[in-house]
């Protein structure tokens, strides 16, 4: 199997490029999703590829547009909706939960929404409190819709395609910190599953649970700690919703320790649902108590000391893990 460097927004561009091509019923909109190329970058070159029915910049109305979405996928299409960053998402809430994710239950059947909702999330780039917030937990709270975060370049390939084929919204975080990441990509790659988590390195000493743009930080603390003797098991979430509890419950019961490392605020994180389901179904399991490392409890600042300083780190995973092991 032949693999070709490129980066994270280049996999997203291809994974909708490719559904394109492949669908006629998809369509690309959203704020200046055409002509700018998107705001990150992700959608450059499509308005040219694909005109303007397919590729539809929107008004600055993320409930307007979202709405649009919902009926599209009521009638019979295949929409990809981009909301700029999720913060912004926050205008398009009430059709998201209160129609996106409900029709399903409130005809009975009858009616599916087959529409998929991509965001920017997450801080690093001195973006500010408006731009910057990690709120991945406001949609993991609500049933009806699926939500999953892409870390890898492979995920931010092949998680569109299988959201797209799911009958129910997906809503898809992808970490602004992210869109620069290089790697190999296999020429072929497609579709993945959204219903596992993954082991992104094996380890028996302490389990670190984390997602999207935290894996990186994540598998930098899991370097260090082993360089210490301590070997920490990584799992990479990747479905927020639903949470894959098999996986996690696997791996704490075997290291008997877990940190949860999560860009949201620590209260009524999803790092503390994580601490939750790990108490109740692996309880007897464990060594010492849950740890979790998460945003501080702030806006998010714009001066870029400041804003690190809010934000996980590597130094503060390893600092967990380490009050947990003894180490």
């Amino acid at each position: 199997m032949s693999a070709a460097r490129t980066t994270y927004r280049e996999a997203v561009r291809a994974a909708i490029r490719a559904a394109l091509l492949d669908d006629e019923r998809v369509f690309l909109m959203g704020e200046d999703v055409g002509s700018y190329g998107g705001c990150f970058g992700v959608s450059k070159g499509l308005l040219e590829e694909f005109g303007p029915e397919r590729i539809r910049d929107t008004p600055l109305s993320e409930s307007g547009f979202t709405g649009a979405g919902i009926g599209a996928a009521l009638g019979g299409m295949r929409p990809i909706v981009e909301i700029m960053t999720v913060n912004f998402s926050l205008l398009a809430l009430d059709q998201i939960v209160n129609s996106a994710a409900t029709i399903r239950h409130m005809s009975d059947g009858q009616f599916s929404v087959p529409l998929v909702i991509r965001m920017a999330t997450g801080a690093g780039r001195q973006l500010a409190a408006q731009h910057s917030h990690s709120l991945e937990s406001f949609y993991a709270h609500v049933p009806g819709i699926r939500v999953v975060a892409p870390a890898t370049l492979e995920d931010a390939r092949g998680m569109l395609p299988a959201a797209l084929a799911d009958p129910d919204p997906v809503v898809i975080f992808e970490h602004t910190s992210l869109y620069n990441l290089e790697g190999e990509l296999a020429e072929d790659a497609g579709a993945v599953d959204l219903d596992r988590a993954a082991i992104r390195r094996p380890g028996r000493d302490v389990t670190l649970v984390t997602h999207g743009g935290s894996l990186a930080k994540t598998l930098a603390a899991a370097a260090t700690l082993a360089e210490e003797g301590i070997e920490a098991e990584v799992i990479d979430l990747r479905s927020l919703r639903p949470l894959d509890d098999a996986t996690i419950i696997a791996s704490v019961s075997r290291t008997r320790r877990a940190v949860m490392v999560d860009e949201g605020w620590r209260t009524m994180s999803l790092a503390a649902e994580l601490v939750t389901r790990i108490v109740e179904q692996a309880f007897y399991e464990l060594d010492a108590p849950l740890a979790r490392v998460c945003t501080a409890e702030v806006p998010i600042p714009y001066p870029a000391h400041l804003e690190q300083a809010a934000l996980p780190s590597a130094d503060k995973i390893v600092a967990a893990a380490r009050r947990l092991t003894g180490g």
